[in-house]
């Protein structure tokens, strides 16, 4: 899992039918580094996130058996408590 932020939205005209009716969002890591990710969960702009980063447990959260798909949001994050 992931924990990053909402910078971005992918908008194309031409797609594989998978990503007909999904949404495609850039989310920023810690780390600075990025990823494209199937929104799940309706997130928005600058909101944290979990992202699930693993192309099995993603085809499963969308239900389908070959969908091209790896990374997905699986969660809108309130907080994050450190110690």
């Amino acid at each position: 899992m992931i924990l990053g932020r909402v910078i971005g939205e992918i908008h194309g005209t031409i797609k594989h039918r998978f990503y007909e009716g999904k949404r495609l969002l850039v989310i920023e890591k810690d780390n600075g580094d990025y990823l494209i990710a199937a929104d799940s969960v309706g997130a928005g702009a600058d909101e944290r996130v979990l992202v699930l980063d693993e192309g099995n447990g993603a085809r499963q959260v969308f239900d389908s058996k070959d969908g091209p798909v790896r990374s997905v949001v699986v969660g809108v994050v309130d907080d994050v408590y450190t110690d």
